[in-house]
């Protein structure tokens, strides 16, 4: 999708009316767990570039999770990584590039609300790729600036960028919108990490010019200048890969049969419990531990100081955390699935004492995720409900995902309330 332009209530227009699109079609049927690998561009993100000497210092300090990891170069063999961005290696056929895989991460309101979520990758540089015929390094180019991509919400694309360059000051950093060149592209399904890579999809490690792999070693580069590749999710392996990819092509081990709308996507990522974005997380309310970002690998709790930090530090340690995001499956009085019958932003009510309990933040067909207190979501009695639709009861599926830790802790939470 095209980035949103223009004044402020024309976006919002914009996005809204984009909303209202994409979640009035019909809802994709069951089985996504047994479809195998699909694949989708996310019209939902852009793509923001940043580039300069001093790109990974300026967002060290702004964003939630530890940005220096991007600045590692880990050839094979090295036994280890190098903080030093400069560091680099002659490539062979037969020695791959290792760039580092990419980052999760959140920016913060000093009063550490969320505000926007990122995913970024470090391309590889000339020097760290084969050239075009495959039979020698590419061409050494000292004045290339340092360079991370970030995939963001299409929706704000615009505000995020003014937000980046009021922090700005005089660091030496270019911030780019270039929506235009590059798409965002994710590919998921049942087992994704499973299955022995060499059986799965023996073409993956060698697919496209330059050959760069990720640790994963499932993964496979496009086949241009670029050297864009599929990378494990950074935030939970069964979420399958997810990468960006030329506007102009195709990215590789996209089957045509396989190629989906978004919306798949969507009921995937709510049947699991993971919001995305400034919509699904409340932009300037939401408190990131709600919304289990530390479960999502987006929080760093030893990089240093960020925008937001104290609150987030303190609520973490103090390890009080009453609310958390659930995904929602929505049912009639017989248990059935309704299909589109709740809206973002319905309030969930216990039944029996007519108290709110939480809100739902995302619906789609008849799966969504909510904010619930821990308390009632853990009662296996509870009689939830949408308020103003009785008939809309609300059943909370506690995620496989979450850590051992979480589920002893809300169990204690649960028994001291």
């Amino acid at each position: 999708m095209s980035p949103l332009r223009g004044p402020a209530h024309l976006r919002t227009a914009l996005s809204a009316s984009f909303r209202r699109r994409f979640h009035a079609q019909a809802p994709p049927g069951g089985g996504l767990d047994e479809s195998g690998p699909l694949a989708c561009r996310l019209e939902s993100r852009s793509v923001v570039r940043f580039r300069g000497p001093d790109t990974l210092k300026f967002l060290q300090g702004l964003l939630t999770n530890d940005v220096r990891r991007l600045g590692a170069a880990d050839p094979p063999g090295s036994g280890g990584s190098s903080s030093d961005t400069s560091a680099s290696f002659i490539p062979t056929q037969n020695l791959d590039f290792r760039p580092p895989p990419p980052l999760y991460a959140a920016l913060l309101t000093p009063q550490g609300r969320f505000l926007y979520d990122l995913f970024l990758y470090r391309p590889p540089r000339a020097d760290e790729k084969l050239d075009r015929t495959g039979s020698g390094p590419g061409s050494d180019d000292s004045g290339e600036p340092f360079t991370l991509m970030a995939d963001v919400d299409s929706a704000f694309v615009d505000e995020l960028l003014d937000c980046f360059k009021k922090y700005r000051l005089r660091s030496k950093v270019e911030i780019d919108n270039v929506a235009k060149e590059y798409f965002c592209w994710q590919r998921f399904g049942s087992n994704r990490l499973t299955k022995v890579p060499s059986a799965q999809e023996p073409e993956t490690a060698s697919v496209g010019w330059g050959k760069g792999i990720d640790h994963t070693a499932i993964s496979s580069t496009q086949g241009n200048d670029v050297g864009w590749q599929w990378f494990k999710d950074p935030r939970l392996d069964h979420l399958g890969f997810r990468g960006i990819f030329p506007s102009n092509s195709i990215p590789p081990l996209v089957e045509a049969d396989k190629e989906v709308g978004e919306q798949h996507y969507l009921i995937w990522r709510y049947q699991k419990g993971i919001p995305e974005g400034s919509y699904e997380i409340p932009k300037g309310e939401a408190v990131p531990l709600e919304y289990n970002l530390v479960g999502l690998n987006a929080i760093s709790f030893d990089k240093g100081c960020y925008v937001g930090q104290e609150l987030v530090a303190r609520t973490h340690h103090r390890g009080v955390i009453r609310k958390r995001l659930f995904p929602l499956k929505f049912l009639n009085d017989k248990g059935e699935e309704l299909q589109q019958a709740v809206s973002p932003n319905s309030e969930i009510k216990d039944g029996e004492s007519n108290k709110k309990v939480g809100a739902v933040t995302a619906a789609l067909g008849c799966h969504g995720l909510g904010l619930v207190r821990l308390e009632e979501a853990l009662k296996q009695s509870s009689n939830l409900c949408i308020k103003d639709k009785e008939e809309v009861s609300v059943k909370i599926i506690k995620p496989d995902w979450w850590p051992i830790e979480w589920m002893q802790l809300e169990e204690q939470q649960s028994a001291a309330a």
